[in-house]
């Protein structure tokens, strides 16, 4: 079993679901598992993991994401992007200096509802499930930030724009909002997904780049966690870790959790700090030769 990480470059028109099962299939086996949900018709970076990595995902969800994503002004949808139905329009096409300040207003925390062409559930149905059914609920808005946002390009209808935010941003609803703001109606015409976490796109690879060299393309599971500090045990330590053992720090810690390294520097886990003791969060034995 291999167990890693690989930073994917998903294509349009592939589901982040089809892109688990290209990689099950693709390494014949089946502990495989994404971060961070990417719409079928964008693009970019999925982290995927394999074999004992899986259990490393939720640390890298609640990572922020980075997106490079176009809106068209005229017209709002029901999804939120072109591929819903219209559901408003508008003749007022506003300048790129009044696009700019209105980006510029979104800066920081705010509110955001979410669409009902989402994944969330309600009772144990998926929004986008009783959408397709024309079945409108009301939702709760959620506390999302943008950390930056900048306009790159505006011809015409359409604006470029450049976002980096919080988990469970929707670019699609922050594209219908800013039409609103500017006193018109948008839609999202593309979405590609630039960053997660410390993944970006300049280094994920295709899906041909992956069942050309499937073993190259694999990262190291830590790879995951390179804005976490880390800590090294001692032998001792190291087995009381690997075994589910609260060990004494050396001195006392400042971060509440630490990627775990043994005493030959072999990537073992994720420990939480309570006082004076590491405790084990996340035990990855390594392999064993045999």
């Amino acid at each position: 079993m291999i167990t890693g990480v690989i930073n994917l470059l998903k294509p349009p028109g592939m589901t982040s679901h089809d892109a688990v099962s290209f990689i099950r299939r693709t390494y014949g086996q089946k502990q495989v598992g994404h971060a961070g949900t990417l719409d079928p018709a964008a693009a970019g970076v999925l982290p995927i993991f394999l074999g004992k990595a899986t259990r490393l995902v939720e640390y890298l969800t609640d990572d922020d994401k980075q997106y490079r994503a176009e809106l068209r002004f005229g017209q709002e949808t029901d999804s939120g992007d072109y591929t819903g139905s219209v559901t408003r329009t508008s003749d007022n096409i506003p300048s790129p200096e009044v696009v700019c300040h209105v980006l510029n207003s979104f800066l920081g925390q705010s509110q955001q509802i979410p669409p009902m062409y989402s994944a969330i559930k309600v009772d144990g149905r998926k929004l986008y499930e009783l959408a397709r059914q024309g079945i409108v609920l009301e939702r709760k808005a959620r506390s999302i930030t943008i950390h930056s946002i900048s306009l790159l390009q505006m011809e015409g209808q359409n604006a470029l724009f450049d976002v980096s935010c919080t988990k469970g941003t929707y670019i699609r609803s922050l594209c219908s909002d800013i039409g609103v703001r500017c006193g018109s109606a948008a839609t999202m015409t593309f979405l590609l997904r630039t960053g997660v976490g410390c993944f970006s796109l300049q280094n994920a690879v295709s899906l041909e780049e992956i069942a050309h060299a499937p073993e190259q393309v694999v990262l190291p599971a830590d790879s995951a966690l390179i804005r976490m500090p880390s800590i090294t045990l001692s032998h001792a330590d190291t087995t009381k870790f690997l075994t589910g053992q609260k060990t004494y720090l050396q001195e006392a810690a400042m971060q509440p959790k630490f990627k775990v390294y043994s005493s030959d520097n072999t990537f073992i886990g994720i420990g939480g700090t309570c006082g004076e003791l590491l405790v084990p969060q996340k035990v990855l034995p390594p392999e064993v030769s045999m």
